[in-house]
């Protein structure tokens, strides 16, 4: 792989075993590269020791030094850094400490502290230190929803105009999406995917790409070009552009597309039989099994009751289907599946 990573914050997304810590670890200096070089601000340090690297890691079984105090072990890494003085690293550990919500914990041991407030104990230590990298490696997976939520905000401000690289691993396309910020796309140790992360959501240029970007998982159904449409279990639209007869085809389709009641004429009906209806109170997952034998979910927004057994009809807008070939390529994706950013956003990012 070859990565040119700016100033600020990079999102790196990618399944499990897709080489996500591996990557961090080879830019960190914990592991020799096979071949290639890491380069930081016009420097070659692939053969320089982790000792000597400007590097920050925080992992997501966070790591703090239980002797010692949330103070301390915020003012750990201060206290190696030349020319710092007492009240210098005193004014750093509790301006860090209040932007990650903890400035009333400093007394306290690690033992002592939540799971959330230990994280943001080890977050903090790792940005205590100004550093040329920082590497976070899903530092909110462990974490509680409401807590990941409050993070992720507390983050993204954070590192909005970082003067430095942050690069940002996480196997969560919610949490990419939210940090809107340039994105890679990494899959079975090769970089699949390059860019804004809102464009390769609504754009996927491949089947991985989108299946990488879909939470909860993307629908893949069987299809087959005929005669300029693609025929799908009953159901048949044009096919996005001109492809040979005969050729199979994956479609591709998020939950939220899908629908238990038809809104256009042009809506591909698919019969089902209902399997389980899960209520999370604003959405409701509904798992059906199709004519094949196949599995669909729909998210429908709300709550509503479906009882196992019962028969059923899934309906989805062609517009929204994404088609890929044999090798995964695309061949089509919708035009507007992302809302447009605000114009504050969209002049901010240029």
């Amino acid at each position: 792989m070859s990565l040119d990573l700016a100033a600020g914050m990079t999102v790196l997304i990618g399944p499990a075993d897709a080489g996500k810590t591996t990557l961090m670890r080879v830019v960190a200096g914990l592991l020799p590269p096979a071949s290639g070089r890491v380069i930081v601000n016009g420097r070659d340090v692939t053969a320089t020791s982790v000792r000597k690297r400007s590097v920050a890691f925080v992992y997501q079984q966070f790591i703090n030094y239980p002797s010692l105090s949330v103070y301390e072990n915020i003012a750990s890494p201060l206290r190696l850094a030349p020319g710092l003085d007492r009240a210098r690293i005193d004014a750093r550990v509790r301006e860090i400490a209040d932007v990650m919500g903890i400035g009333a914990l400093l007394a306290r041991k690690p033992a002592e502290l939540s799971g959330g407030q230990q994280q943001r104990t080890a977050i903090a230590r790792a940005l205590a230190r100004p550093a040329d990298v920082l590497l976070l490696d899903e530092p909110l997976a462990n974490l509680d929803y409401k807590l990941r939520e409050q993070l992720r905000a507390d983050l993204k401000d954070m590192f909005r105009d970082a003067p430095g690289v942050v690069l940002y691993a996480t196997s969560d396309p919610a949490e990419a999406l939210v940090f809107a910020a340039p994105t890679v796309v990494l899959g079975e140790g090769r970089v699949q995917q390059t860019g804004d992360v809102a464009d390769l959501y609504a754009d996927p240029p491949t089947l991985a790409v989108a299946a990488t970007l879909s939470d909860p998982p993307l629908n893949r159904l069987p299809g087959i070009v005929r005669d300029g449409r693609v025929e799908c279990l009953g159901a048949s639209f044009p096919v996005p552009r001109s492809h040979p007869t005969g050729r199979t085809v994956t479609l591709g389709v998020r939950p939220h597309h899908v629908a238990v009641d038809r809104f256009r004429a042009a809506d591909l009906p698919f019969s089902a039989e209902v399997r389980l209806a899960e209520m999370t109170g604003s959405d409701t997952f509904l798992h059906l099994l199709l004519a094949d034998r196949r599995h669909l979910v729909a998210q429908l927004p709300g709550t509503h009751r479906f009882t196992p057994g019962d028969a059923a009809v899934a309906y989805v807008d062609p517009a929204h289907v994404l088609v890929f070939d044999d090798t995964g390529a695309r061949l089509g994706a919708p035009e507007h599946d992302v809302p447009e950013r605000p114009a504050a956003e969209a002049d901010r990012r240029g």
